[in-house]
């Protein structure tokens, strides 16, 4: 959400600083910068992903329970699919619905980039207007995907292939010992380098196996017989990621630590990975390590507070979007009156950005719009999806009866 919203009011924290060797303002330096870095916030998604998956299917193989470990990959692919495109899809009809009523005119008039660029126009007709819905939930899902009522969903069909790669890894590798099963994973994380780039995004396999393979160490005893030095290695490791995340997309070579980077992105990067998102990425499969080894990063992140931002972290994935386009538009811009911007050569009638002092007044009432729409969300519309899904399940699965491994007694 926050990198969109560095895209839509303040473009500048994008490049790390005003010119080659210039001066950085304290939004582009590392860390600070953080805010409006999107890849590599969606590294860190696709990460956990991989290690919510595999967690229980791994705990279960550890045990020596194989044929439950086996069904819960089954039921857990199935499920998966569901939980993913049943959300979106009702997202993506929301945000449908609302853009016939001219929702997002205001923002699409307005000097704000993302706002703008990601706000599609009314449909001709009501045909028209399911024609074009059933166009955006197939494309979600297509390769190159693109959603033109709710741009954020282009991730979604990678997080679907992502959670494949891991059911389908952990299917053939669920009879291995831990330490072979952590090295066939490990063999897949490094082949995946190559591969992944023909499957449309070259980040998500590296991502979802380094997931697995932190689900593997945390059923281990590595982190119990690390836990004490953990004071020593987690502060500089933290440090070291959220460095690393925080590594430009654009103008790299501008500030000199960015650049350090650049040049030893060229010495030990594989073939085809992308120079944006590497580092990024090292740094979000590094942060999450780091969390699994230290008890007290895990502490500080048991937070009530944080708890709850990870429990409506998917509805707000899918709601924000929609909500920027639409209440934060009107927030902002529908009291202001068109004003001529030139932009490449060319002149545009738009809703100007407003001054500092009207974001500190209306951002705090967006976010608690927003918060409390997403709560709503996680805590009553979610469970319809699931309640969906469990009706499919009994319907297309049928209710298997437990197999035992040893005979029963009939009497």
């Amino acid at each position: 959400m926050f990198s969109h919203m560095v895209l839509a009011f303040a473009r500048w924290i994008i490049i790390p600083c005003h010119g080659k060797n210039g001066p950085a303002q304290l939004m582009q330096r590392p860390i600070f910068r953080l805010v409006g870095q999107g890849a590599a916030w969606v590294a860190v998604f696709i990460t956990l992903s991989g290690f919510v998956n595999a967690l229980k299917p791994v705990k279960l193989a550890r045990a020596g329970q194989t044929e439950p470990a086996l069904s819960n990959l089954a039921l857990g692919s199935f499920r998966r699919s569901f939980r993913l495109v049943l959300p979106a899809t009702a997202a993506t009809t929301l945000s449908w619905f609302i853009t016939q009523f001219g929702a997002y005119k205001t923002a699409k008039k307005s000097d704000a980039y993302w706002l703008y660029t990601t706000s599609p126009s009314p449909s001709s007709s009501w045909g028209t207007a399911i024609e074009d819905l059933v166009y955006a939930i197939r494309t979600t899902w297509t390769y190159n995907p693109e959603n033109p009522y709710d741009q954020p969903q282009w991730a979604l069909l990678y997080l679907l292939q992502g959670s494949m790669f891991v059911f389908t890894a952990l299917l053939v590798t669920i009879n291995l010992r831990p330490q072979w099963r952590v090295l066939t994973i490990m063999l897949l994380y490094f082949w995946s380098w190559n591969w992944g780039i023909k499957l449309g995004d070259p980040m998500v396999g590296v991502n979802v196996f380094s997931g697995v393979i932190l689900a593997e160490l945390n059923h281990s005893d590595f982190p119990l017989r690390f836990a004490r030095f953990s004071p020593f290695f987690a502060p500089p490791l933290t440090i070291c990621a959220l460095v690393l995340m925080s590594f430009p997309s654009q103008w790299q070579d501008w500030a000199p630590w960015s650049d350090v980077l650049v040049r030893w992105f060229w010495k030990i990067a594989p073939v085809n990975a992308e120079m944006m998102r590497f580092w990024p990425t090292l740094g979000a499969q590094l942060l999450t390590f780091t969390i699994v080894m230290s008890p007290h990063l895990r502490r500080i992140l048991s937070h009530r507070g944080l708890l709850w931002l990870g429990k409506i972290s998917f509805p707000l994935y899918l709601l924000h979007g929609s909500f920027m386009r639409s209440v934060l538009a009107w927030l902002l811009f529908s009291w202001q009156h068109l004003t001529e911007i030139e932009e490449e050569g060319q002149k545009y009638m738009r809703y100007p950005l407003p001054g500092k002092a009207t974001f500190v007044l209306v951002l705090p009432v967006f976010f608690v719009i927003l918060f409390s729409a997403t709560h709503f969300w996680a805590s009553r519309v979610e469970p319809y999806f699931g309640l969906i899904t469990k009706m499919a399940e009994t319907i297309m699965c049928g209710k298997a009866e437990r197999i035992s491994t040893l005979p029963v007694r009939k009497d």
